[in-house]
């Protein structure tokens, strides 16, 4: 099956003749953030390159100021919806760690909440010294739901990342480096095309070897997360209906600071 680049709207998808794709996130204007529709097409872009024999090596990043800023909360018709966003967002984690050919990130400026999470979950992590990492979740009165609490941990230990996922706290590049969310730093610049060099070489190697050494790690993380996600998922949720959760989607609106009960 052929990726088709017709059939996304909010993801740019470039194929390149070596066999490397360059998925954009393409929503600058608002940085990026998650609508329903790249929601959608954030669940299918891993499973959809993995499928298309032609591609070797996946590429995300964002076009713009912003990798991903998180979820778009700024309301309108194409919002992520109920149980089928629910699904959609196990579907993202889920494609991302079934995919078998190498996934590179190229993050710039903001990577926040589910922005964050699928570009931690690359195999591979490309970050300028201005990169911003955070899981914001708790910042809108919910829980970090979305598979932080899955790849946070695997990456900079367990202490760590509570500390980050229950304060929404921000973590620069270079921070981010120190603590191991990221792969390889870089001037902000340069961020693109060290992820390409990365991905241009995996696409000139023996696919099945390098496949046969990611899959297996992933399977590890892939179990994590098969025990992790059920229950955050089913925490975030719950959290979603809490006073605070409105109250946070209220003041986001109103540009204003959240107060929150504890409710």
């Amino acid at each position: 099956m052929e990726l088709d680049p017709s059939t996304y709207q909010a993801i740019q998808i470039d194929k390149r003749a070596n066999g490397v794709v360059v998925a954009t996130l393409n929503r600058p204007d608002r940085l990026n953030a998650v609508n329903g529709t790249m929601h959608t097409e954030l669940a299918n872009i891993a499973r959809d390159a993995d499928n298309d024999d032609d591609v070797k090596v996946l590429v995300l990043t964002g076009a713009g100021r912003a990798f991903c800023a998180g979820g778009d909360f700024g309301g309108g018709d194409d919002a992520i919806m109920g149980r089928s966003g629910l699904k959609e967002t196990r579907e993202i984690v889920d494609h991302l760690l079934d995919c078998s050919i190498p996934v590179v990130s190229a993050v710039n400026g903001y990577a926040m909440g589910l922005g964050a999470t699928v570009a931690l979950l690359a195999d591979i992590v490309v970050a300028g010294k201005s990169t911003t990492f955070a899981d914001t979740h708790v910042k809108m009165g919910i829980g970090a739901g979305d598979g932080g609490q899955v790849i946070w941990p695997l990456l900079m230990g367990v202490n760590r990342a509570k500390y980050y996922l229950m304060t929404g706290d921000r973590i620069s590049g270079e921070e981010a480096e120190r603590a191991g969310l990221v792969n390889f730093l870089v001037e902000d610049d340069e961020i693109l095309d060290k992820a390409l060099e990365i991905a241009d070489r995996l696409a000139a190697g023996p696919g099945l070897a390098i496949s046969a050494s990611k899959v297996g790690i992933n399977q590890y993380i892939k179990m994590v997360s098969n025990l992790v996600l059920p229950y955050s998922f089913a925490a975030e949720m719950q959290t979603f209906r809490s006073k605070d959760a409105q109250e946070a989607v209220k003041a986001f609106q109103e540009k204003r600071d959240p107060k929150f009960t504890g409710r």
